[in-house]
């Protein structure tokens, strides 16, 4: 969508806010909000892209949280490009409520401490997986097995129906050219 030719210049301000929300980027998310504001509110999305802030700074979080197992909340704060600890600690806080993030904070040593995640290959989810998968297949290859050992009857009623049609055409066809030959049987 971004790269269509007629669009690509009126969509410029959105591709780059949908790129500063992915990378996580606050900064360069306040930038593109400053130079484009105005383009924005002629648009009427400039309320809709004001409540973006909170996911650019959710996807930082989740970068962060993936990128180090314990990091300190200065550290956060200044990734996330926010004004003091204080303000990162409230912000990764709320994203542990609500599930954004899976972490915990020390209080005392001023620091995020991410949990690591479970290996999904040593849960029972991927066996799983592949049996609704196979479960899939096998039921896709019974169902085509079926279809093609009993023919639909409609359409072998049709078909007879069309010969017997084709059939009856052909008698007439050759009644009428006995008729007009003149033949007609000696009577």
């Amino acid at each position: 969508l971004f790269n269509t030719p007629e669009l690509k210049a009126p969509l410029a301000p959105y591709c780059a806010i949908v790129q500063a929300v992915r990378s996580g980027d606050l900064t360069l998310f306040t930038k593109v909000m400053g130079n484009n504001e105005q383009r924005f509110a002629e648009d009427g999305t400039l309320f809709l892209v004001r409540r973006l802030h909170h996911n650019v700074i959710k996807a930082g979080l989740r970068l962060i949280s993936l990128s180090y197992s314990k990091i300190s909340l200065a550290d956060v704060a200044k990734k996330l490009g926010l004004e003091s600890a204080g303000d990162a600690e409230g912000i990764v806080s709320k994203a542990i409520l609500d599930g954004v993030i899976e972490a915990t904070i020390n209080h005392e040593g001023q620091f995020v401490q991410s949990r690591s995640s479970s290996d999904v290959y040593a849960s029972s989810d991927p066996l799983r997986a592949l049996h609704k998968r196979i479960t899939f297949c096998l039921q896709l290859h019974n169902d085509t097995v079926k279809a093609m050992q009993y023919p639909d009857e409609q359409k072998d009623r049709m078909q007879e129906a069309e010969e017997r049609r084709k059939a009856h055409e052909e008698a007439v066809a050759r009644a009428e050219e006995a008729e007009e030959d003149g033949d007609d049987f000696g009577i």
